[in-house]
C-alpha cells in the first residue's frame, strides 16, 4: 500500500508532537505545524530522517550541548532558530 502525501504529512506531524519527551514535543511539534505543508520532497526526507533519531540525541544537538551530525546541521539550526523566536518575546528580539 502506498502512502499518500497527505497521510505522510499527518504521520510526520504526529511523530513530531509525540516524541517521548515533552521538551522535544514542544520543539518539533510547532515546527512541523508551521513548516511541513510548505516543504519539498528533499526537505520532508530530511525532516523524516531527523524524526528517526532518538530524543536523547536530538535534545543535546538542538540545545548546543553536543555536536550536531553534519547531515542534520542545517535543519537543526532552522528548528532551533524557530524555537528561540517562539520563546523570546518580540520586544526583546528588537533590542
Amino acid at each position: 500500500m502506498t502512502e499518500t502525501p497527505e497521510d505522510r504529512l499527518k504521520r510526520m506531524r504526529m511523530r513530531a508532537w509525540r516524541r517521548g519527551t515533552k521538551e522535544m514535543d514542544l520543539i518539533l511539534g510547532p515546527y512541523a505545524d508551521a513548516h511541513l505543508a510548505g516543504m519539498d520532497g528533499a526537505a520532508l526526507d530530511a525532516f523524516e530522517a531527523l524524526l528517526a533519531e532518538n530524543d536523547q540525541d536530538l535534545y543535546p544537538w538542538i540545545t548546543g550541548a553536543a555536536p550536531v551530525p553534519p547531515g542534520h546541521a542545517a535543519l537543526l539550526e532552522a528548528i532551533g532558530q524557530f524555537a528561540r523566536n517562539r520563546l523570546i518575546p518580540r520586544a526583546s528580539r528588537d533590542i
